[in-house]
């Protein structure tokens, strides 16, 4: 009964539009009241999901995401993509998932490169006569590769989620390659599309103006070496990288570049503190949630029935997946992170899944729910940059959705596509 007043009250919630976080606070705090406990373990079991140091490097991840959104970062990322992949055919489509795993490298978050990168090459797409919902399916795509491709918050939610036993550091190496190989998936279906509708490419600049745009960028793509670079080398923490990362990206776009404006630098403060006490929010409530979860062991039950439908590791993790893409459709990823990882990731362990491997394809596959309705956050974005409607935007993108998932399947079968590079490095 107390297991049903959990699900039945945070259901219940999400079904009426509550916040996720509230949604799961006044469930725990109902399931709690039904066991007898004293309501202060509600705010006791939320209090110590935040307390925990590696979070601190989330603000400073976000504000040096915001610095450089709003700092210039990425008009200059997307000339160096320019001059670099332009000349393919659908040459501005190759720009965009090019500058994504750019941009995402640096500010670790999809809404950050849509907002960016989609209010640049969108509007340019349209002018070059590529259609409006293949220009804003490319970007919405696109984006997920900041949830993937280092240095991302979403690593330290799921190390947290997870107990604090997976390294960051090792979270950040394995999502390298599984993000090109999204990103170069995505390319595929771009330049099949762009072929089939004849999309044209754009002039080759030279390789003087290709350097010229590296240079432009580089300093800019330094505050990703920095976060990951001092992670990886055990110079800094996880946090002390975030700090370094975020002074470096306010020095650089106040002195270097001389972009960021007195109103740009507000905006991002005001954007950073409003996502950061979201995230938090969210995560405090979602440690109430989970320990109820584990109280009524809902993993080994999950497992339990899992085994019951199939004893193959391949068809459970398939059904993982499955689970997973269909919550991704209905809630936030960070929630569903919190919430899912205790539940999965004993039996993905007990199918001789590597965390980390486990890691990457639970963000890949949340990932791929920021684009799908009904709560697909990124796609809503998209559509609102590229001024279309989510309808017309869906008729076009399953291109874009099957170079996703066979990202996604490779991760889940074959574990050195994400474990080879941490091995490769220690």
């Amino acid at each position: 009964m107390g297991l049903f007043i959990l699900l039945a009250v945070f259901g219940a919630g999400i079904v009426i539009g509550a916040p996720v976080a509230f949604a799961m606070g006044i469930a725990a705090a109902s399931a709690f009241w039904y066991e007898g406990f004293p309501m202060l373990i509600t705010f006791q079991r939320a209090t110590s999901g935040v307390t925990v140091f590696s979070l601190l490097a989330i603000p400073f991840f976000i504000f040096a995401g915001e610095l450089m959104l709003h700092g210039g970062i990425a008009k200059r990322l997307v000339r160096l993509a320019s001059a670099l992949v332009g000349h393919l055919k659908g040459g501005l489509a190759m720009v965009n998932i090019f500058s994504s795993m750019l941009f995402g490298g640096i500010s670790g978050s999809a809404i950050a490169d849509i907002s960016a990168l989609g209010s640049l090459l969108v509007p340019v797409m349209k002018e070059r006569g590529y259609r409006p919902d293949f220009a804003v399916n490319v970007t919405v795509t696109s984006s997920i590769a900041g949830i993937v491709i280092p240095p991302s918050h979403n690593m330290i939610i799921f190390a947290v989620a997870a107990g604090g036993g997976i390294s960051v550091s090792k979270l950040f190496l394995a999502g390298v390659i599984p993000g090109i190989l999204m990103c170069v998936s995505l390319a595929v279906a771009a330049y099949i599309i762009s072929v089939r509708h004849n999309y044209p490419a754009e002039p080759f600049p030279g390789w003087r103006a290709v350097g010229r745009a590296a240079a432009d960028a580089l300093p800019g793509f330094m505050t990703a070496v920095i976060i990951v670079g001092g992670t990886l080398s055990g110079v800094f923490t996880v946090t002390e990288s975030g700090a370094f990362g975020a002074i470096y990206a306010l020095l650089l776009t106040i002195f270097y570049y001389r972009s960021l404006t007195l109103s740009g630098f507000i905006t991002s403060v005001v954007g950073a503190v409003r996502t950061t006490a979201m995230v938090m929010i969210l995560i405090a409530f979602a440690s109430s949630f989970a320990y109820l979860l584990a109280l009524y062991q809902v993993p080994a039950r999950l497992s339990d029935l899992l085994v019951t439908i199939s004893d193959n590791p391949i068809i459970i993790l398939l059904m993982i997946n499955v689970i997973l893409l269909v919550l991704g459709m209905i809630m936030d990823m960070a929630a569903l992170i919190l919430i899912c990882t205790p539940i999965f990731l004993p039996i993905a362990k007990g199918l001789g899944m590597d965390p980390t491997q486990f890691g990457i394809m639970m963000l890949i596959n949340l990932g791929l729910g920021l684009c799908t309705p009904p709560v697909g956050t990124c796609l809503f974005v998209g559509c609102a940059v590229g001024r279309i409607k989510m309808e017309d935007a869906l008729k076009s993108i399953w291109p874009f959705y099957l170079a996703i998932l066979v990202a996604l399947l490779l991760v889940t079968y074959v574990p050195g596509i994400s474990l080879w590079l941490p091995s490769l490095l220690g």
